[in-house]
Order: C-alpha cells, then sequence, then structure tokens
C-alpha cells in the first residue's frame, strides 16, 4: 500500500527543505546583502599587524613630542598585559626582519622610557640625525599644528604620517622652531670602529641561571649600545640575539643560555673579532657539590 501526498513521511521532508533554504537564504542575507561593518573599533580589537603599525606611530608621536603621558594613554588603548615587552617584542622581529627603515630604535626608546625608574624620555644611547615632522601642540585655544626639527629616525627611515585624534578641526597651522633634542647629541658608537673584547671571565653566581652567557656591547665613552646584533655558533647550529631588550640590565646586555658540554663561538654583527671556545664552566658548590656556572664577555670600542 503507497502512502498519500499527505503521509506524514513526506510533511517531514518538506519542514526540513524550507529550514535549510530559510538558512541559506540568511546567510546571504547576512554576508553578502548586508554585512557586518564595523565603525570606531577600539584598538584592542585590530588584527595583529594592525596593531604593530599602531605601536610604530605612538612611538614616532612620542619621540617628536617627548610626551610619555600621551603616549603610554594610547598604549592602554591596546591593552597589552605588558606594554614594554609589547614593544621590545615587536623590535625583536622587526630586527630579525632586517629592519632596514630602523623602526625598532622608536620602538625600543619607548619601550624604555615607560620602565620603571626610568628618567631621561630621549636615551642618548640611540644615535638620531635630525629629520622634521609636524605634531601637535597645546594652546590657549586649542591644539595647534607645530612644524618642530627633532631627531627622530636614522637617514634611511621614511618619515611617518601621524594622525591624531586629539586635534580639533578648528587648528591652525603655525610654522615655529622648537627642537626637542639638541642637534650636536654626541653618538655612542664611532661607525666603522671595531668591538674588541676587553673582559671575558667565569661568573660563579648560584642565583643565575646554569649556563648563562653574559654579553655587554659599550662604546667608546663605556656607554651601553642597543640594537646590536649578536651572532652564537656551535657545532650543528647557531641563533643570534641583540643587545637592548632588558634595559633594567643596561641598554647594551644581552644573554643566552649555553648548553654543558658544548663550545660555542660569539662574534658581533657590528664588526667585531670572533671569540672561539666558549663553553659553560663547572663552579665549586657547597659541602664539596659542583655546579654549572656562567660567563661574561665585554666588548668596546677603542
Amino acid at each position: 500500500m503507497t502512502e498519500g501526498p499527505s503521509s506524514p513521511r513526506r510533511g517531514n521532508w518538506y519542514l526540513l527543505t524550507a529550514a535549510l533554504i530559510g538558512l541559506g537564504l540568511g546567510l546571504i542575507y547576512a554576508w553578502v546583502l548586508s554585512p557586518v561593518r564595523y565603525v570606531d573599533a577600539t584598538p584592542a580589537s585590530l588584527r595583529a599587524d594592525f596593531k604593530d603599525q599602531y605601536r610604530l606611530l605612538i612611538a614616532s608621536s612620542y619621540i617628536a613630542t617627548g610626551d610619555l603621558g600621551r603616549a603610554q594613554a594610547r598604549l592602554a588603548l591596546l591593552k597589552d598585559a605588558d606594554p614594554a615587552q609589547a614593544l621590545n617584542a615587536q623590535a625583536q622581529r622587526l630586527l630579525l626582519a632586517g629592519d632596514p627603515n630602523h623602526a625598532s630604535t622608536v620602538l625600543i626608546m619607548l619601550a624604555e622610557a615607560i620602565q620603571p625608574g626610568t628618567v631621561s624620555p630621549t636615551p642618548a644611547s640611540f644615535p638620531l640625525p635630525v629629520s622634521t615632522v609636524t605634531r601637535p601642540a597645546e594652546t590657549a585655544t586649542g591644539a595647534t599644528p607645530i612644524a618642530i626639527s627633532s631627531p627622530i629616525l636614522r637617514p634611511s627611515v621614511t618619515p611617518i604620517a601621524i594622525s591624531s585624534p586629539i586635534l580639533r578641526p578648528s587648528a591652525t597651522p603655525i610654522a615655529v622652531s622648537s627642537p626637542i633634542l639638541h642637534q650636536s647629541a654626541t653618538p655612542t658608537s664611532t661607525p666603522g670602529e671595531p668591538f674588541v673584547v676587553t673582559k671575558q671571565e667565569k661568573v660563579c653566581d648560584p642565583s643565575l641561571a646554569s649556563g648563562l652567557l653574559q654579553v655587554d656591547v659599550r662604546d667608546a665613552a663605556g656607554r651601553g649600545v642597543p640594537g646590536v646584533e649578536i651572532l652564537i655558533t656551535w657545532n650543528g647550529g647557531q641563533q643570534q640575539f641583540f643587545t637592548g631588550f632588558k634595559p633594567q640590565l643596561g641598554d647594551g646586555y644581552a644573554d643566552f643560555t649555553m648548553t654543558p658540554g658544548i663550545v660555542y663561538n660569539l662574534q658581533l654583527a657590528k664588526n667585531s673579532a670572533q671569540v672561539t671556545g666558549l663553553s659553560a664552566p663547572t663552579c665549586p658548590g657547597q659541602a664539596g657539590t659542583t655546579y654549572i656556572g656562567g660567563l661574561h664577555l665585554v666588548f668596546e670600542q677603542p
């Protein structure tokens, strides 16, 4: 016996087909005809690469204006757990990628400025030539864009246009010469001068990590030089790391953890002789025991 047109089974199939058609039409409407448009989204909701651009703009604005409070307020909008660490991490990514425009410099400078205890908003350890930018300046009647001469980036850096939402539409541009930094600032390192090893010592300190290789890079005046690439190689491997990412230990400080029993060779990418035969030493402990110590190297310009 066959089922009639109004049988329950066929009626259920009609309902399922109708539901699928309705779902398809809803998706077409939501994705094609009227998709969601985000308007006035907060910086914290930006994609990761856009957040990197936002941090770079904040750092460039800070170098031009010296306004640390405004820079910190803008960084807070990104809601990073540790703004200084986020800036350092972005600078390290740029250095590993080659950083042709030296944008990592301004990121490291801002990261140092917001560290507890930092006083100078523009550390002297960064040699910066003069470049001209436009920055906002507060007046009694409102915010006014001011043309200033300020050391910002190295010569190969492309100037970054910064759009500040704090300026009022009625702002009137005026031309004023107001340098933020002294233009004749002494550079921290002499281009072309090689770095030489002035100290190589064994470190026996049980409070430090086992096999810790500490490197200090200093200019001719004895000041730490940040952003210096360090190449370390061993049998079957190599790694690069940079100075300046632990400013609380010094602008020219960097470290690497050695594996006991492996011999390493180390060289600065910025013109230095290679140091060979580095390995984690054995240090005497209490009650006749031993533990793995570390090494400390100091590179300086003559």
